[in-house]
């Protein structure tokens, strides 16, 4: 089986057009056809189906695809390993929840990208739920993970750091100054949700109702901007990472209310499959995060002293 029949079968997937492969491949279209008849041909069976001057997988053409995949995958990581640091390319696909994507990944990739401007990076945002099974599949080279510290047989589990979470509300909110806020507290609050299945969500409502309290789930928000955003206009209070608001606390555009979030603590993971080989381009990336993991934990050594 020919890499190079795999790579085109990929490409006429993706853009849904041997005539737009061709043209992406800069071939004739007769060699398009060519290529995925020889593929065919060698397995026995049609990968595609024309209807109606559409292409679709067939139900070969689609348990094929991710074998074909990993196939190109692999192709590219083999020419990465031959090449010197200096000259790493590939495509390093990672996953994060949004909180980690926007205030603990941008540095880790800007020096990255410095030093490395050869490798492509896809960051892919996701629940934490989502994102270990995308590092199971083999779709995600690593994942940074928002989470209760966790163990997996098949997964490479490594604490980052202890992240603080910080209850916030309006500056002028009846809570602010309160000592020792807890649960009944809360009866009477609007509560501003993270995305349902985001894990500290989860942890938070679950103390909540072992209480009693049942907050409103309708108010749920894909956006941790737009969260903060409407907590300072007087909506709610809301529950998040302390690293997400610092900056609007050190200037005073929120407040954060005396929580004990004991109950709920999460931590900074990184996960990545223990059967999947890693690149060169990976294990550059994985000195850099470590190096930046120092800092945090220092940062977080200072927020509970």
């Amino acid at each position: 089986m020919e890499s190079r029949h795999l790579f085109t079968f990929l490409v006429v997937v993706e853009v849904g057009s041997f005539t737009r492969a061709a043209q992406r491949l800069d071939y004739a279209q007769s060699s398009i056809t060519a290529q995925i008849q020889a593929l065919e041909a060698e397995l026995g069976t049609p990968l595609f189906d024309r209807m109606n001057k559409k292409i679709l997988l067939t139900d070969a053409g689609r348990r094929l695809l991710p074998y074909a995949q990993e196939i190109s995958k692999m192709h590219a990581l083999a020419k990465d390993a031959i090449r010197s640091d200096a000259d790493l390319s590939g495509t390093l696909t990672i996953g994060a929840p949004e909180s980690l994507a926007a205030f603990r990944l941008p540095n880790i990739i800007r020096e990255y990208r410095k030093h490395h401007p050869l490798v492509k990076i896809i960051l892919k945002p996701g629940a934490c739920a989502e994102l270990l099974e995308m590092i199971r599949s083999g779709s995600l080279d690593i994942a940074f993970l928002l989470q209760p510290e966790m163990e997996d047989r098949e997964l490479h589990m490594e604490t980052l750091t202890h992240e603080k979470m910080a209850m916030i509300a309006p500056i002028d909110h009846l809570l602010v100054g309160k000592k020792h806020i807890v649960p009944e507290d809360l009866r009477h609050e609007t509560i501003l949700h993270t995305e349902s299945g985001c894990t500290y969500r989860t942890l938070f409502e679950q103390y909540l109702n072992s209480h009693g309290i049942f907050p409103d789930p309708s108010l749920e928000f894909w956006s941790l901007e737009a969260i903060k955003q409407c907590v300072m206009a007087g909506l709610g209070i809301s529950f998040l990472p302390l690293v997400a608001v610092e900056r609007e606390l050190r200037e005073n555009k929120l407040a954060r209310l005396d929580w004990d979030d004991r109950e709920q603590q999460v931590y900074t993971q990184l996960s990545y499959h223990l059967k999947k080989w890693q690149s060169p381009a990976l294990d550059a990336f994985l000195e850099i995060v470590h190096r930046h993991a120092e800092s945090w934990q220092e940062e977080a050594f200072i927020h509970t002293s």
